[in-house]
């Protein structure tokens, strides 16, 4: 776990160094040293800024609010009750007001960190399932993959974005930079982080079936129904819901479904009996 949350830290680190020296390369080319002076604080700034707000900042993105505990209770509870067990503060709790079932984690850290459930998710999924994914994403945060999570998508979300001002150009644009923001997902976030953390929420969540149950209804439903968001933000979700969109393979970060749920299953031995 340690390890884990070093390497992490440590991404975050190299992440926000590139984007602040990339802004003072630019610096530098449009107006020597001083453009080079005034565009590094502009970078550093802005990663101050991502990395202290990143949870709103995303979530807002995504239309998500913040849900009072007398809203959703039993959510709440659950909640708190599986983030004693992951020995994190629990995050705070978002709303999506959307009919497809997905749940993801944003933020840099336990303290700054929240979870956002969409209301076909709650609607959907009995109680287990819903501690299985709640504590996967605890999982994220404990292990602080959250932060490389949160902060690689607001990049790649911001380059996307930024093809608009081509216009006519948009789709070429789009074409070119679509790649190199890619890339940083490739770079940072490695897929068997969802691996480590379904090992962590089944041993939190007191079975792993919860959860596999969670994936396979996640599976069915992506199948079904069509997810409308930006591509650039994959790595925070539960699990992939854009199904085999072109441009979202280029950012796919998580592993196939049923190798998930192959491994969740192996994790109790008396389900292995069961099925032989």
């Amino acid at each position: 776990m340690r390890g884990a949350i070093a390497l992490n830290i440590l991404k975050v680190v190299l992440l926000t160094t590139i984007v602040a020296g990339a802004l003072a390369g630019l610096g530098w080319l449009l107006g020597g040293f001083r453009g080079l002076v005034l565009f590094l604080f502009a970078g550093l700034l802005l990663d101050a800024t991502a990395v202290w707000h990143a949870e709103r900042l995303l979530l807002a993105m995504l239309r998500a609010r913040e849900a009072p505990i007398g809203e959703l209770p039993l959510v709440h509870s659950a909640l708190e009750r599986l983030a004693l067990r992951a020995g994190v503060p629990p995050p705070r709790l978002y709303v999506v007001e959307n009919g497809h079932p997905h749940a993801l984690s944003a933020g840099t850290g336990p303290r700054r960190s929240g979870i956002a459930l969409t209301r076909g998710l709650l609607n959907a999924c009995r109680a287990e399932e819903l501690d299985g994914i709640l504590a996967h994403e605890l999982a994220h945060v404990r292990r602080r993959d959250v932060a490389v999570q949160t902060l690689v998508a607001l990049l790649t979300l911001t380059m996307l974005e930024a093809t608009r001002v081509g216009w006519r150009w948009q789709s070429a644009l789009l074409y070119a930079v679509g790649p190199i923001a890619a890339s940083f997902t490739s770079a940072f976030v490695a897929p068997v982080r969802e691996l480590r953390a379904d090992a962590l929420a089944a041993e939190w969540a007191g079975t792993p079936h919860g959860l596999a149950d969670a994936l396979l209804r996640l599976e069915i439903a992506g199948a079904l129904v069509r997810f409308e968001a930006n591509p650039a933000t994959e790595p925070v979700y539960v699990v992939n819901p854009f199904g085999d969109d072109r441009l979202a393979r280029l950012f796919a970060s998580h592993p196939p479904i049923e190798q998930r749920i192959r491994a969740l299953r192996g994790l109790d031995p008396q389900f292995e009996l069961d099925a032989a």
